[in-house]
């Protein structure tokens, strides 16, 4: 099941109470790229991009009504396959570093702190949070 632009942005609208959601349109513009690649079912989404033999997460969001019933997980393990079988051998993401949570997520999953960039993410309020650069090896 492929979700649509404006799915995804209702999905990520209710999942991210951390951030600022993306838009449709920023759903749109991204899904329009050669190399982003989309993993999604009701539930949930990881939306990326391939390019060469690295594959970045841009987003992964599950609704919080099937939160903690390995959704994520499973949409998390599909994404790499499909970037593996598209030829990345490493996997990248950005978390905040205040979302404990993903981190501990994402750690669980094989991922490691690789580096930060400082005050990267803006919140509404105006003040600012770093981002915790996480990868995984997919060889």
């Amino acid at each position: 099941m492929s979700l649509s632009a404006e799915q995804l942005a209702a999905l990520s609208a209710r999942a991210y109470t951390h951030m600022q959601p993306w838009s449709a349109q920023a759903f749109a513009g991204t899904l329009e790229q050669p190399a982003s690649l989309l993993v999604s079912e009701a539930g949930g989404f990881v939306l990326g991009q391939v390019v060469l033999d690295e594959a970045e997460i841009l987003a992964l969001a599950t609704d919080p009504a099937e939160q903690r019933q390995g959704v994520g997980r499973r949409l998390l393990q599909t994404f790499e396959a499909a970037a593996r079988a598209r030829g990345a051998a490493m996997v990248f993401l950005e978390v905040a570093a205040a979302n404990t949570p993903a981190q501990g997520f994402y750690a669980a999953c094989g991922y490691t702190l690789s580096g930060c960039r400082k005050g990267y993410y803006r919140h509404a309020d105006g003040s600012r949070d770093d981002a915790l650069l996480m990868r995984r090896a997919l060889t």
